[in-house]
């Protein structure tokens, strides 16, 4: 089953088509990711997802309700954690939650409720009476995650959420939402230009120029846009020569792509003697950005937010 569908989608600015007539779905409880280069499109899409700004063209169908007829409640089914954080920095955490949560008419004890299994969810009970403003950029995007879900929304959006974090920072924020996933059978709608981010997603829609390049499963892109990597450790490059290919030297390894994994079969059967120590692996999702946008993912564009 559909939860969002996107048919024709356009946004022009001008000479500028930020998004040019696209087309996709994401299946109810899918992890999605949406890939691109700064400019390809990606926050402008969203913008126009959650109702901030109109489309030029095309239509978005949330939950089997069009937004231009159901706009309210088809907000009231997502949860958005945007670029830049939206929360009160002279208020607290709790008052910044409670706040959000009245919007949606929880009060009370349906509350108190909600604050509890928020709290515990994202480790709150400390900072709930901290000022936003004395938070540390890890804390502070566990808390816009925790507003974003304060109604229990269907469908969570998640628009470059990791930007500017830490590792450790980065792999707690998505333990939250993977959990979150698993209990609430939720949907994530990811964009970001962290590939490893989008190397567990279900389905990634890789976007340049406002349009759409690719849309399949991450090792569907890796097999038809990457080959198979054979590291090789120990060897020496006079040795390797007998492949018949180049190598490229990785640290004090050699590393040589391939088609796919059987012809990589095919070469520790014939040259058993060279694979005294190797290991065979997929191209990554950076390899696969490249060969279809041609750009590397921390090329910059026009900007795309308005």
């Amino acid at each position: 089953m559909n939860i969002i569908e996107i048919e024709h989608l356009k946004k022009y600015y001008g000479e500028v088509k930020a998004v040019d007539d696209i087309s996709f779905t994401v299946k109810k409880g899918e992890f999605f990711a949406f890939l691109g280069v700064n400019g390809a499109g990606k926050s402008t899409t969203i913008s126009i997802l959650c109702g901030r700004q109109p489309a030029d063209g095309g239509s978005v169908t949330i939950d089997g309700m069009s937004l231009d007829g159901h706009a309210d409640e088809v907000k009231r089914r997502l949860g958005v954690v945007f670029q830049s954080s939206v929360l009160d920095a002279p208020l607290t955490v709790a008052d910044n939650l409670k706040y959000r949560a009245s919007l949606y008419g929880i009060h009370g004890e349906k509350w108190r409720a909600q604050l509890e299994k928020l709290t515990e969810l994202f480790d709150l009970s400390e900072l709930l009476r901290r000022p936003v403003g004395k938070l540390s950029g890890g804390q502070r995007r566990r808390v816009d995650i925790a507003r974003a879900l304060v109604h229990d929304p269907e469908i969570l959006i998640l628009d470059e959420p990791t930007t500017g974090l830490d590792p450790q920072t980065r792999q707690s924020v998505w333990s939250i939402v993977h959990r979150l996933r698993k209990e609430r059978e939720m949907t994530v709608f990811l964009t970001t230009h962290y590939m490893e981010e989008a190397a567990d997603a279900d389905r990634v829609v890789i976007l340049d120029g406002g349009k759409i390049l690719a849309d399949a499963t991450p090792l569907e892109l890796k097999n038809t846009y990457t080959g198979d990597y054979i590291t090789f450790y120990g060897a020496s490059e006079e040795e390797l020569a007998v492949l018949g290919a180049s190598v490229e030297r990785v640290g004090e390894a050699f590393r040589l792509e391939v088609k796919n994994t059987a012809e990589a079969t095919e070469l520790v059967l014939k040259h058993p003697k060279l694979f005294r120590d190797y290991e065979i692996t997929k191209g990554k999702m950076d390899d696969v950005f490249l060969r279809v946008t041609g750009k590397s993912i921390g090329a910059t564009g026009a900007e795309e937010k308005r």
